[in-house]
């Protein structure tokens, strides 16, 4: 496993340009899900995700999943109900395995790439409302992303309990 101080420096912005490209998270820093320190809990967690892989061996998919949902949940006061968590789960363990094989060199090349699409931001509209007098329910809020996210389909509308915020994937 690689252990220098730049390997581990690699590592950590691997985790950053995969967090920064999930369009969920970018809602949720630029719209207030998580408060007023959302961008910081945003950071934060790029550190908690890499304490995560270091303290967890033969992590598989579902688990990183399991893992990202529930810090949205209790970060951001976000269901993740786009079908992003198993992409984003994916690139994780790509960005991790790719530094734990040493592959230094393929591992900046995602780096790069990810980076570059970081500069395409998702669009958010409020989703239209029946009547104003329905004050019972969560906002949901859906997105348009500005990159494909592969084969996930967007999921049917569901109840919410109070001060959910779903964020789901535009028609």
């Amino acid at each position: 496993m690689a252990t220098s101080k730049a390997s581990r420096e690699l590592l950590t912005d691997g985790i950053r340009a995969v967090l920064h490209t999930w369009p969920v998270l970018q809602i949720a820093v630029d719209n207030g899900f998580g408060g007023i320190y959302g961008q910081q809990k945003a950071e934060w967690m790029v550190d908690v995700i890499q304490q995560y892989f270091y303290d967890n061996t033969d992590l598989q998919q579902y688990e990183v999943e399991d893992f990202l949902s529930e810090l949205m949940d209790q970060e951001f006061n976000t269901m993740v109900e786009d079908g992003s968590l198993p992409q984003v789960s994916l690139h994780l363990l790509q960005v991790f395995g790719l530094w734990q094989q040493g592959a230094l060199q393929q591992l900046q090349q995602k780096v790069t790439t990810l980076t570059q699409n970081r500069s395409q931001r998702a669009k958010v509209t409020a989703p239209p409302t029946e009547s104003d007098e329905s004050t019972d329910e969560a906002p949901a809020m859906e997105c348009d992303e500005s990159t494909p996210s592969g084969s996930s389909t967007p999921h049917p509308p569901q109840d919410t309990e109070d001060s959910w915020t779903l964020v789901r994937r535009k028609k």
